[in-house]
C-alpha cells in the first residue's frame, strides 16, 4: 500500500456546511457530473460540485459515521504543485492546477473527540501524498480552510499512526 497524507480539519457540527461551501469555491469551474445533494446530520442541506463514491445520487449523513466525496481542487501552482503538474502533464490555470481525486471523508463524529465533525482530505496516491507534504500552497489552502469555516484545528495525517501534526488552532483533547 503506498502514502495516504493529509489535512484533518476539525471542526463543531454547526460549522460543517459553511466548511462545505467553502470547499465547492476550490473545485474546477466545469463539470461533466451533476451536483450532489448533501443532507448533513441536522438537516441541513449543501449542493457540491463533486461526487460520493463516483455517483451523484443524493447522500443523507444521518445516522452515518462516515461519508466519502470525491473531489478535484483548484490549487495554487507553488514550486511543488508546478513540478507535479509539469510531470503529470497537467496544465497551469490562473495560477492553479486541477488536484484530484482528493477524497474528504466526513466522520460524524470524529474519531479523536466526539464533539467534532472531522473533514479528512487524503491524497489519492503516493505521489500526491508527497505533493501534499511539500506544497506550502496547498497548506495554506487547508489552513485558510479551517479558519474560515471556523475550525478548531487542522492538522496534517501521514496516515501511519504517527500523531497528527497542528498546522493552525489545536488538536481536538
Amino acid at each position: 500500500m503506498g502514502l495516504t497524507y493529509g489535512y484533518d480539519i476539525y471542526l463543531r457540527p454547526e460549522n460543517v456546511a459553511r466548511a462545505l461551501t467553502e470547499v465547492a469555491k476550490l473545485a474546477p469551474p466545469e463539470r461533466r457530473a451533476p451536483p450532489l445533494t448533501v443532507t448533513l446530520p441536522g438537516g441541513e442541506r449543501v449542493v457540491l460540485p463533486f461526487t460520493s463514491d463516483f455517483k451523484s445520487d443524493p447522500v443523507d449523513c444521518a445516522g452515518k459515521d462516515r461519508v466519502t466525496l470525491d473531489t478535484s481542487l483548484m490549487l495554487p501552482a507553488d514550486e511543488a504543485v508546478r513540478a507535479y503538474a509539469e510531470e503529470g502533464d497537467l496544465p497551469v490555470e490562473d495560477g492553479r492546477v486541477r488536484i484530484g481525486y482528493v477524497y474528504l471523508d466526513m466522520f460524524f463524529p470524529s474519531l479523536a473527540d466526539p464533539r467534532y465533525v472531522c473533514l479528512d482530505f487524503w491524497a489519492a496516491t503516493s505521489r500526491m501524498s508527497r505533493l501534499f507534504e511539500d506544497s506550502v500552497g496547498i497548506r495554506e489552502v487547508f489552513t485558510d480552510l479551517a479558519e474560515t469555516a471556523g475550525a478548531v484545528g487542522c492538522l496534517f495525517d501521514t496516515g501511519d499512526g504517527a500523531p497528527e501534526r497542528v498546522l493552525w488552532g489545536t488538536a481536538p483533547d
